[in-house]
């Protein structure tokens, strides 16, 4: 039985969490910790839609609110709730609920399919074995609150960490595969499921998502049929494998324009497309400007954030 935060209750623990990730996070931007699976993010004005890549996560918001949306379905989340994700998956994020007085603070743990499955197999955890979406959204729950907090202390006792934050960890994995949606998130790591099947073809096409693949072979890899694997991987993602490869190109394209200053057409190369102007068509579909306006554009917002904070 979920013990559900009641709203006082919950109330506290938000505060509480919203203390410490300000703590953590002195200033607008993300920030690693001495937990390497944890970092969290500090955002004072509410943004505009970026796009990125999730990957196996779980989120929690202490202060503001976030919306999440892939392949056309959004997901709101504030402090009341908490979001998973379970593979890799194109997202588009916004902030929705900031302020220089209240900012956007959270906090993300991230862990892999063996974490799962080695809570699977302690605590005989059973599976029905649908696949289900990659990102979920669940209400919060004390016990799991009250865990995250724990979990950000530790910082303040750094020679604990080697030791208690792996414990902690798990305890806030087996929490969240408790809860609303925990089947979801057990399916992509018991080998044998159509889930973890769709799970490995997503981390072959990540992998390798520059060179051109037939749905033919993936499908082999897996021991599926194409038309399983097709209807599968969509469940998944809410996109063919075809369309999630094109997402990933795109992504890290974009990345690379803005961290390695590179030309169009030479990211273009990078990512796999042979044609530099499809590149830029698919590149202005996705993202809504061509290439190198998006880039004015990108660094353009960076300087004048820098300068208001």
């Amino acid at each position: 039985m979920q013990n559900f935060a009641q709203p006082s209750t919950l109330s506290n623990y938000q505060q509480e969490l919203a203390r410490l990730i300000r703590q953590y996070a002195p200033s607008d931007g993300t920030f690693g910790s001495a937990v390497p699976e944890l970092s969290f993010r500090r955002t004072s004005h509410e943004t505009e839609p970026f796009n990125g890549v999730s990957v196996p996560s779980f989120y929690v918001i202490a202060q503001g609110g976030k919306a999440v949306t892939f392949a056309g379905q959004t997901y709101s989340c504030d402090p009341s709730h908490c979001l998973v994700t379970s593979v890799n998956l194109p997202v588009v994020g916004k902030i929705t609920q900031a302020s220089p007085q209240l900012p956007y603070l959270s906090l993300q743990l991230e862990f892999s399919q063996d974490m799962i499955m080695d809570i699977l197999k302690s605590s005989k955890q059973t599976i029905n074995g649908a696949t289900g979406p990659g990102m979920v959204v669940s209400s919060s729950t004390t016990t799991l609150l009250e865990a995250v907090i724990r979990l950000v202390r530790l910082l303040d006792t750094p020679g604990d960490i080697e030791v208690l934050a792996p414990m902690i960890i798990r305890e806030i994995l087996y929490r969240v595969m408790q809860g609303e949606q925990g089947e979801i998130i057990r399916q992509f790591a018991l080998i044998g499921t159509q889930a973890h099947r769709i799970a490995k073809v997503i981390h072959l096409i990540n992998q390798e998502y520059f060179k051109p693949f037939l749905i033919e072979e993936l499908a082999k890899e897996v021991n599926m049929s194409p038309s399983a694997l097709y209807k599968q991987f969509k469940k998944v993602t809410a996109m063919s494998p075809l369309q999630y490869q094109k997402a990933i190109r795109l992504q890290t394209a974009r990345r690379l324009l803005l961290t390695e200053d590179m030309e169009a057409a030479e990211a273009a190369f990078r990512v796999g497309y042979e044609s530099p102007t499809q590149f830029s068509r698919e590149y202005t579909r996705l993202f809504g400007r061509p290439p190198m306006t998006d880039m004015k554009y990108l660094r353009s917002s960076i300087i004048e954030k820098t300068n208001i904070q």
